[in-house]
């Protein structure tokens, strides 16, 4: 194929994702220095498109980088005023009172807010400063230097056929290079992927861990709402099939965040983590507080989970991962979005320190010793164990050693559980179809409960269909050869936007189809596959879900 010849764009810093942490990187450079040339690419068609509203935000990521936020108008404004914790059953529930909870387990000073509107404020803060910012603009490869560093990114390449080729309307996109690339692209981005290949990041870590979070919108009976209610749940549906549990958020303006994570270390492949998700609406509890009210949103993302032990190597030659690439989720308090933009923060004040002295494309280790040292080590280390006690001993072993680990690290800053390994990847714990029994669910009623398709339009996704398919099999044999007879394929229910599919038509052999279109970006499928053979790489820029502004 003849090499693609590209137009390039020179800035200091180049930033790829307009999520909480390449946006902190992008304000706090412009608050070091006025006239560093800064510029942010986000994938979706707007800042904010690719972030369903819905999270509990420790707000001391926007303390440390914008103190003044209240009286700068962010919208941050439904504080959390109760907490809940229960242990479900089919039929009921228990209560598990605030008293025995580590302290850093309490939501006491954090705020319910849609995040895709944190996002779109901070961009706005951003431009302001003189940030410029390039949304529908997808970040498709990385360039690298003569000494094999990263130097910076294409971006905004169209209209490739399906085979790959360009089409008439081909546009080649530009070279957009700085001194430093920062990743900010969430969890399991295509370039990070690379980056930590390319540099073994991962060499000694444990392996990252995963979950698949799903979440609806609802806007319910004004008489049920609570403002500032946060209730997390336990147990059923999933029981000994999976790990994981369910959070509901009473924001703003009678609408509630309801919000359901499978951890996908599951062994059995005919569990159905969407149809879980389904199931568990019609609990008494939850049932009782949609009931009269009407679903207006729906979307889904892996979180990452292994926490502080499966945190990569952050820095490589020209370039660090921020946030979500780099893995640095609380487990326990479901909480990321404070240590992305402290990691953000961060970063940005490496590579100020490292232009400042006439740096490039080298390592910025400030970086990397501000975050296994630095807040974000702090918030990491002290429940570092919880995720691999649930993996070994399950939900009430978790809740036990788990518990006690943590209240002693809480109190006297040392793990008594050590350092816990998580053993393999969520792949490679798939188990086989033939050693477990499929799991009949209930079909949804259409009120409380949704198929697929139908809650997919409630992410008002879009992809144009003459690209080349994002989802990428390495080998198109193994769907059919080997997950199905193996595994009966775990594709068809993992995804939870129904991408994936078995055709098997009378007279014929089974097709493995996939509907790309259906994507949500939430990248289950390059994690679960046992035979990792679907690799998730970015679509053109603007494609993807659009959540609403909400």
């Amino acid at each position: 194929m003849t090499e693609v010849s590209r137009e390039s764009m020179e800035y200091d810093v180049v930033i790829v994702g307009a999520g909480p942490a390449g946006l902190s990187a992008a304000i706090r450079l412009k608050q070091l220095d006025p006239d560093l040339q800064v510029v942010v690419l986000e994938k979706g068609s707007e800042v904010g498109a690719h972030i369903l509203s819905g999270a509990v935000l420790d707000p001391s990521g926007l303390d440390a980088l914008i103190p003044d936020w209240r009286e700068r108008g962010a919208p941050v404004n439904v504080p959390v005023t109760q907490d809940n914790f229960y242990l479900l059953g089919e039929a009921g529930q228990i209560r598990i009172p605030n008293w025995p909870m580590p302290p850093l387990m309490s939501n006491h000073g954090n705020y319910i807010v849609s995040m895709g509107n944190v996002c779109r404020w901070m961009a706005g803060q951003a431009e302001e400063l003189g940030v410029e910012i390039f949304p529908g603009m997808s970040a498709s490869e990385l360039v690298y230097g003569e000494g094999g560093e990263v130097v910076g990114v294409v971006a905004g390449e169209f209209g490739r056929e399906p085979d790959g080729t360009p089409g008439p309307s081909y546009e080649p996109g530009m070279e957009l290079r700085g001194k430093y690339v920062l990743l900010g692209e969430g969890v399991r981005g295509s370039l990070s992927k690379q980056v930590m290949a390319r540099y073994d990041l991962c060499a000694g870590k444990e392996p990252q861990k995963f979950g698949i979070g799903m979440k609806e919108i609802w806007e319910i009976d004004p008489e049920k709402h609570r403002p500032g209610t946060v209730t997390h749940t336990m147990g059923w549906p999933l029981g000994n099939n999976a790990g994981g549990g369910s959070f509901i958020y009473h924001a703003e303006n009678n609408q509630v965040h309801i919000g359901f994570v499978v951890h996908l270390n599951y062994e059995n492949p005919w569990l159905y983590p969407y149809m879980e998700f389904q199931r568990l609406k019609h609990h008494p509890l939850i049932a009782e507080l949609l009931r009269g009210g009407k679903r207006v949103a729906y979307g889904a993302r892996a979180i990452s989970e292994g926490g502080w032990q499966s945190i990569p190597k952050v820095a490589f030659p020209g370039g660090a991962l921020l946030g979500c690439s780099a893995g640095l989720v609380n487990v326990p308090r479901i909480k990321g979005n404070h240590n992305a933009m402290l990691s953000g923060k961060a970063a940005a004040e490496a590579a100020h320190a490292a232009i400042r002295v006439g740096r490039s494309g080298d390592e910025l280790t400030g970086y990397e010793d501000d975050l296994r040292s630095g807040p974000v080590a702090r918030d990491l280390r002290r429940v570092r164990n919880v995720k691999p006690l649930w993996s070994k001993f399950g939900l009430l072993g978790s809740l036990t050693l788990g518990g006690f680990d943590m209240w002693v690290a809480n109190l006297f800053g040392v793990n008594p559980m050590g350092t816990q390994k998580h053993g393999k990847s969520d792949a490679a714990a798939t188990g086989l179809a033939a050693d477990h029994k499929p799991i009949v669910y209930p079909k949804p009623d259409g009120v409380l409960s949704f198929d697929r398709l139908t809650n997919v339009a409630f992410s008002f996704t879009n992809h144009e269909e003459s690209q080349p398919c994002h989802l990428q099999l390495r080998d198109p044999v193994i769907p059919i050869a080997v997950n199905l007879p193996k595994f009966a394929e775990p594709a068809q229910r993992y995804c939870p936007a129904g991408v994936y599919e078995v055709v098997q038509e009378a007279g014929a052999e089974p097709r493995f189809v996939i509907n790309f279109q259906n994507c949500v970006h939430c990248k289950t499928c390059d994690i679960k596959d046992p035979s990792q053979n679907i690799n998730w790489v970015t679509p053109q820029g603007g494609d993807g879900p659009n959540y609403p502004n909400m």
